[in-house]
């Protein structure tokens, strides 16, 4: 006769174990019910929130070369005032040597003059100022004093200036740092959603994309615009000279260029220096209100911040550095928030 025993009680624990997951795989399968099934963005809906990415990195970037600009200004200036330093310490020291040979020969002859002693004060101006002291120094012993004085003055002064620009500097290039960063995360992004599209709708992009930077003489009529100065024609015939070259933020050429970057390059070789960033051309010449008062070789200014320019190029058309992905080409200037105009 076959044994039966009584099945053995699960443990307290165990059982709290099993009742816990089983109350959490409900609460998943809950969730997991309720929540909506992730869609795929279309190839249309991709690209909207790329161009607004390819936008916001293109701001960033302009800040990027504002810092960049200011960093390489600052270490100029830097190193003429460090340039300054030593060779004014260079004059006061050869200033006490004359001095010091002076106190030397009288006192050799003893009869050294106790105004000499001012060269071993750590404070001459006081010294100075003691009436029984002065009646007794000769006029070119008073000269010297005065002109060392005036040497340690000013080394302190360009010290003092040279150490707030060094800590400017080191400020500017953190912010360097961080928008550097904060163009890369950009782009990063956009490339990911780019990654979710399927080959053939990369494919169509991509054919969008080499459509709009074809050549001006394939697609654009430049028409008879009215001309610029010679200098801006200038300006405007080397930037022609650049279509088709890639876009790349930071960069002013001549194998990749961003938008401020094509502007200054151009104005360069018509001779002409302009800022190196897009708000600052903005205010490097005179403003044309009216897409009809612009010249050739104008440059132009696009959206409220001003983060974009290119330069006319005739018939509503601007020639400018777009963004990441693109090239040095043509464009309608209503393709963008016109803002205004600026004749250099």
């Amino acid at each position: 006769m076959a044994s039966h025993r009584r099945p053995k009680q699960p443990s307290r624990a165990r059982v709290t174990v099993l009742t816990t997951a089983a109350a959490a795989a409900v609460v998943l399968s809950s969730q997991a019910a309720n929540a909506a099934p992730s869609e795929k963005l279309t190839k249309d809906e991709v690209k909207s929130k790329v161009d607004k990415l390819y936008e916001e990195a293109e701001q960033a970037t302009e800040t990027f070369n504002g810092a960049k600009e200011k960093q390489e200004k600052l270490q100029k200036e830097i190193s003429t005032i460090q340039d300054n330093v030593a060779r004014g310490q260079a004059d006061l020291n050869e200033l006490r040597d004359s001095m010091g040979l002076a106190a030397a020969a009288q006192y050799r002859t003893g009869s050294i003059d106790p105004s000499l002693q001012l060269l071993l004060s750590s404070d001459p101006d006081d010294y100075l100022d003691k009436a029984s002291v002065a009646d007794q120094l000769s006029g070119q012993q008073v000269e010297a004093l005065k002109k060392i004085q005036e040497k340690q003055r000013e080394l302190a002064q360009e010290r003092a200036e040279a150490s707030s620009k060094l800590k400017d500097l080191a400020t500017t290039r953190t912010e360097l740092g961080k928008k550097k960063k904060e163009v890369q995360a950009k782009l990063a992004e956009a490339q990911k959603l780019l990654n979710t599209l399927t080959a053939k709708e990369k494919a169509a992009l991509s054919a969008a994309d080499a459509r709009a930077s074809r050549d001006a003489g394939e697609r654009v009529d430049l028409g008879d615009a009215p001309a610029g100065s010679g200098r801006a024609m200038a300006a405007f015939q080397a930037a022609q000279t650049q279509l088709g070259k890639p876009y790349e933020y930071g960069a002013t050429g001549t194998s990749t260029y961003d938008c401020s970057g094509l502007t200054s390059w151009a104005y360069a070789q018509a001779g002409v220096h302009i800022s190196r960033t897009s708000q600052a051309q903005a205010n490097d010449g005179t403003r044309i209100y009216s897409k009809s008062g612009l010249k050739v070789g104008d440059l132009v200014i696009f959206y409220g911040d001003q983060h974009h320019v290119g330069l006319y190029a005739g018939n509503g058309q601007v020639l400018h550095a777009p963004r990441t992905g693109t090239v040095v080409r043509y464009e309608s200037i209503n393709n963008m928030p016109f803002q205004f105009g600026v004749r250099i």
